[in-house]
């Protein structure tokens, strides 16, 4: 067997009420002052507040840089390095989407490593010498597991794409996954991020890179996710909490085998028209799927099965058809769209090369073509 690495946050804590070991992580620490990384309308409606209410019971300092966007950019993560060093903060918290976390995380690997200033610098694999600030991963939705992962996505609006990072030094050393801190996320936000961890878990499943460690996880992920997804965005407490560990599960393996075109061309689609990211992976899955099947042996029969299909008696062409037609229902039923409005033909070239280009698309199980692309992007038109 092929020798395989596996990065895993240090601890993580799971469960109601979970964000109550964070006092006492710092003072563990010895920490003084927390940088507080959250997006505006978490901090507009009070979600961050149950974090700082906590550090203000126990006489905790801390500063909040809340200019976040949903797509964060380049000046994101360079306004916030500056609101960093000037805060005096010795440690990190995030709180949020992957928006706030992706952030962090740039900001905390900047500040240890200031050679790498310049953002871009940090696309790709970037050969960093230390770990990220000292963080504390606090999940707000169930979708991204940025927590768990070693990849952050910044956004270059001049260029109008996306940039994946990928660096061990920057996965947050503790996750505190509390599905009392996504209970008041809204319906469309529940069904995108709980989209984007099914597609996280097929395209980990799937991906080149995928071996028996990752596997198990990201079936388990499925299983997770097609059982509670439709609950959740229903606020089932119950859809919440194994939502919140499904997205964190996936988080664990794809962060360490990659995934595939659908990510490509969810991220193009995020730096062109700031689609939101979950929703565009949501419409790019069931089209990838299709595409990739001939590539994917008797892995779809587990997908099927994995979605809640029984798939006695089907031969491969059924099972496969059967999982993407039961991850296109899941989409439908959590209320996202099929189609893209803003789309437009004089715009394929652009997005076709983008996500050729994008870091991602090496891992898909399937080598795809700019023409690839440009058809697989019209059947989202």
């Amino acid at each position: 067997m092929a020798v395989n690495r596996f990065v895993l946050n240090g601890i993580s804590y799971h469960g109601k009420g979970a964000i109550q070991e964070i006092p006492g992580l710092v003072a563990a620490k010895g920490f003084k002052k927390a940088f507080i990384a959250s997006d505006p309308d978490l901090v507009k409606f009070g979600i961050t507040k149950k974090v700082t209410d906590l550090l203000d019971q126990n006489g905790m300092a801390y500063q909040v840089y809340d200019h976040i966007k949903p797509n964060p950019t380049i000046e994101n993560v360079t306004e916030g390095v500056a609101a960093y060093k000037k805060s005096g903060a010795d440690y990190m918290i995030a709180i949020g989407g992957g928006s706030s976390m992706d952030t962090g995380k740039a900001i905390g690997i900047i500040i240890n490593n200031p050679e790498f200033a310049d953002v871009r610098s940090l696309e790709g694999v970037a050969p960093t010498k230390n770990r990220t600030v000292y963080t504390i991963a606090v999940p707000t939705t169930a979708g991204t597991a940025a927590e768990a992962t070693i990849n952050y996505v910044i956004t270059d609006v001049e260029k109008k794409r996306k940039f994946v990072c990928v660096d061990i030094n920057d996965i947050p050393d503790i996750a505190i996954v509390d599905p009392d801190m996504m209970s008041t996320m809204p319906k469309g936000l529940t069904a995108a991020t709980g989209m984007d961890a099914l597609t996280h878990a097929i395209e980990g499943y799937t991906t080149a890179a995928a071996w028996e460690l990752a596997d198990c996880l990201n079936l388990e992920a499925i299983k997770l996710i097609a059982a509670n997804l439709r609950k959740a965005v229903s606020n089932d407490p119950e859809g919440r909490e194994a939502m919140a560990l499904g997205q964190f599960v996936t988080g664990m393996a794809f962060s360490n085998v990659g995934l595939g075109i659908a990510h490509s061309m969810a991220h193009t689609l995020g730096a062109v028209y700031d689609t939101p990211h979950g929703v565009a992976c949501a419409m790019m899955l069931p089209i990838v799927m299709e595409y990739n099947q001939e590539a994917t042996g008797d892995k779809f029969k587990h997908i099927a099965e994995a979605m809640g299909v029984d798939t006695t008696g089907m031969d491969q062409a059924a099972y496969r058809k059967a999982a993407i037609d039961a991850v296109r229902q899941l989409s439908v039923d959590v209320g996202i769209p099929t189609k893209l409005e803003a789309m437009k033909e004089e715009d394929l070239e652009f997005l076709a090369q983008s996500a050729a280009a994008d870091a991602c698309a090496p891992g898909n199980p399937k080598a795809a073509s700019v023409e690839d692309f440009k058809a697989l992007f019209r059947k989202i038109m």
